[in-house]
């Protein structure tokens, strides 16, 4: 039986993530390009994201909730701005964990779970910090325009003061001639394609570049139950829930079949 190995990976994650997708799957032995469905602007205050960070004290918990949001927020402190003694920094996933380790956040101030999670989202996270105390605790979620606020509801209920970071926005994508001319052969060509989700969002928007288009015959990975819901409601004639990682990513091209 022919195997999906051979068809090219669709990359909808925000630039500069879904670059460096290409090339971890590209070392795996799998086609892929970026076909960014999320775009990434920086803070638009960041003058008020440097006045956050000056009230990051010991005891604080710093929650960034993608990689963008610890990138965007590193970006506004400066490259030589330290870390402070005593102050949690957590991450959902690992992508995150990356950017905050390579900004120079002492590992053992980082929290997130483990990397053989079911998922890398807020409820895993949680799983990880619910036993500490958070009653009178400081807790700050670094996100963009708006965002899921699941966690920081949690928080909220544990006792905890939760303050909200803008460290950048979000938008639709503004893609090029050679874009647009993946997104028509992924359209016309449906079996030769796997489209890669990460974001609910970034499914309206490829609604919104497509809006005529019957997905039944397309097939997407989705990192999250939210995400394959939402592909699913859009049509997409298969849908498999994946680890966001290129390794789970490569092991399901090796492994699934190539019917929808």
């Amino acid at each position: 039986m022919q195997r999906v190995k051979h068809r090219l990976a669709l990359i909808t994650r925000p630039q500069p993530q879904a670059t460096q997708w290409v090339g971890k799957l590209a070392a795996l032995g799998l086609h892929a390009v970026a076909l960014p469905l999320l775009e990434i602007a920086p803070a638009p205050q960041p003058e008020m994201v440097r006045a956050a960070a000056a009230q990051w004290v010991a005891g604080d918990l710093v929650m960034f909730v993608s990689p963008n949001a610890a990138a965007q927020c590193m970006a506004c402190l400066g490259g030589n701005w330290p870390w402070p003694s005593g102050v949690q920094a957590a991450a959902t996933g690992p992508g995150t964990v990356a950017v905050l380790k390579a900004a120079g956040v002492p590992a053992e101030c980082i929290v997130a779970p483990d990397a053989d999670a079911a998922q890398f989202d807020s409820e895993h996270l949680w799983l990880k910090l619910q036993a500490q105390g958070w009653q009178g605790r400081r807790a700050w979620v670094v996100r963009g325009d708006g965002g899921r606020d699941w966690l920081a509801q949690t928080l909220q209920s544990a006792g905890a003061e939760v303050q909200f970071v803008q460290a950048y926005s979000r938008g639709r994508p503004q893609w090029s001639p050679a874009q647009l001319a993946v997104l028509a052969q992924a359209v016309a060509k449906p079996e030769a394609h796997v489209w890669l989700l990460s974001s609910s969002e970034a499914l309206d928007h490829l609604l919104a570049l497509a809006p005529e288009v019957a997905w039944s015959r397309s097939v997407a990975l989705a990192s999250h139950p939210r995400i394959a819901q939402r592909a699913r409601d859009l049509g997409f004639g298969r849908v498999d829930e994946i680890q966001p990682t290129p390794e789970a990513v490569a092991q399901w091209f090796h492994h699934a079949s190539v019917a929808p």
